[in-house]
C-alpha cells in the first residue's frame, strides 16, 4: 500500500503541517529544576529536522504550586523556563518544524515514596482521590479551580507569545483534568462533581474556554484524552457512543479543534459493531479532527516496548486504510521516534530497513 496519504499536508486555522505525523508528547525529566537546557532544545530540533509535521512537547507544567511531582520536568511559567522553552522553538522553526507545548497539572498522584518527607506543596485534585478509596494530597477549593483555570489560559497565552504554533491541553492519563472526568477521583458535590460524565467535564470545559479567551480564534487548541487510566488499562470513561457524544460535543463546543485519542493500541475497535478507534468515534461524534495514536511504529504495544520491542513500519498499512477512510487526520508515533529522530523521513523515503529500534536507555537520556 502507498504511504502517500501520510504526506499530504494538513491546515486547519493557522495551522499549517508538511504532512500527517505528529511527534507524541512524551516526559523527558531532563529540564533541572523546571528549565528546559540546549540540550533540550537541540533533541526538538533534532525531530523537526527528521520531518516529522507536529512536534507535541513533553508535558510541562501551569503555574500552580501543586501542578509537578518531579523538578526535573519542565514549568511553563517563569522568566527562566519560558526563555528556555524561546530557544526550543527557534531551534524547530529553523529547521522548519512546527511545535505545540503539552501544558499540564498533574493532579494528586502519588510524589513520593513511603518514608520520605511529603513535599511542600501537597499534590491536589477534585477529592483528594487518585483511584478507588485511594487517597493522596488535598481537594481543591472552587478557588484553588478558578486559579488553575487561569493558569493553563496563562502558559496557552505565553506559549502564542513566544511563537508556539497551536497548544495542547493534557486531559488524559490520571493526571489532574482526567481526575475530574473519573467518578472514582471526583466525588464533588458542587458544580464540578456530578453523576455524568457530562458533568464532571465542567473543569475541562471551562478551561478549554478559558485557553480560547486568552489565544483567539484563529490559534489552534488541541486536547489529550484517554478512556483507559493508568490504574486499569481496560476502562473506559465512555462506555457507549452516547456517553462519548455527550462528553465530546461540549468541549467541542468550548474551543477544541483536535482530539489526541489515546489507546494503548490504536488498531483496537472502542465499542462493538464498529471498528472505529477511539479518534474514530471522536471525529465522527464531534465533527473535530483528530489525531490517533497508540504503538504506532513499535513492533509491539507500548507496554511491551520496555521490554526491547523494536521499530516496525508493519503497521503502517493499517494506518494509512483508516486515515484514507476519514477515521482520523493525523498519526501521533511516541517512543519510536524518540529512539529514532529520523524515523518519519525513512518511512517517506521507504528506508524502512533502517528503522532503529525503541530502547529503554533513552528514555534517560536526550538522544
Amino acid at each position: 500500500m502507498s504511504h502517500h496519504s501520510l504526506f499530504n499536508p494538513f491546515h486547519l486555522k493557522s495551522l499549517k503541517l508538511k504532512n500527517r505525523f505528529v511527534m507524541a508528547p512524551m516526559t523527558r525529566t531532563q529540564s533541572p529544576n523546571g528549565i528546559p537546557t540546549p540540550a533540550v532544545a537541540a533533541y526538538y530540533q533534532r525531530r523537526a529536522q527528521g520531518n516529522v509535521g507536529l512536534i507535541i512537547s513533553e508535558g510541562t507544567v501551569v503555574n500552580r504550586p501543586a501542578s509537578s511531582n518531579n523538578s526535573s520536568i519542565p514549568n511553563f511559567y517563569g522568566t527562566e523556563a519560558l526563555a528556555g522553552w524561546k530557544k526550543v522553538i527557534d531551534g524547530v522553526h529553523e529547521a522548519g518544524g512546527v511545535m505545540a507545548p503539552q501544558i499540564w497539572h498533574q493532579g494528586i498522584w502519588p510524589t513520593v515514596k513511603p518514608g520520605q518527607p511529603q513535599p511542600e506543596n501537597l499534590p491536589e485534585g477534585p477529592s483528594g482521590l487518585y483511584g478507588p478509596s485511594l487517597s493522596n494530597g488535598t481537594a481543591m477549593s472552587e478557588k484553588d479551580i478558578q486559579d488553575t483555570i487561569q493558569a493553563f489560559a496563562d502558559a496557552a497565552a505565553d506559549a502564542q507569545r513566544l511563537g508556539f504554533d497551536t497548544v495542547e491541553i493534557h486531559g488524559a492519563h490520571g493526571y489532574l483534568i482526567d481526575e475530574f472526568f473519573w467518578e472514582a477521583t471526583n466525588q464533588r458535590q458542587d458544580a464540578y462533581g456530578g453523576k455524568t460524565l457530562a458533568e464532571r467535564s465542567r473543569f475541562a470545559v471551562e478551561v478549554v474556554k478559558a485557553v480560547r479567551r486568552a489565544v483567539g480564534e484563529d490559534f489552534p487548541i488541541l486536547l489529550r484524552l484517554s478512556q483507559w487510566k493508568p490504574l486499569d488499562y481496560n476502562f473506559q470513561l465512555a462506555k457507549t457512543p452516547q456517553e462519548m457524544e455527550a462528553w465530546l460535543t461540549p468541549l467541542a463546543q468550548a474551543g477544541v479543534d483536535i482530539f489526541h485519542c489515546s489507546q494503548r493500541r490504536f488498531w483496537e475497535t472502542e465499542f462493538p459493531n464498529s471498528d472505529l478507534n477511539f479518534a474514530g468515534w471522536a471525529k465522527k461524534l464531534t465533527g473535530k479532527a483528530t489525531i490517533t495514536v497508540g504503538s504506532v511504529g513499535l513492533s509491539n504495544e507500548f507496554i511491551e516496548s520496555f521490554k526491547g520491542a523494536g521499530s516496525s513500519a508493519t503497521q503502517i498499512d493499517e494506518v494509512v486504510r483508516r486515515l484514507e477512510r476519514g477515521d482520523f487526520d493525523l498519526v501521533a508515533v511516541g517512543r519510536s521516534v524518540l529512539s529514532d529522530p529520523g524515523w518519519v523521513r525513512k518511512v517517506q523515503e521507504d528506508r524502512t530497513t533502517e528503522l532503529v529500534g525503541f530502547r529503554v536507555e533513552d528514555l534517560k537520556q536526550l538522544t
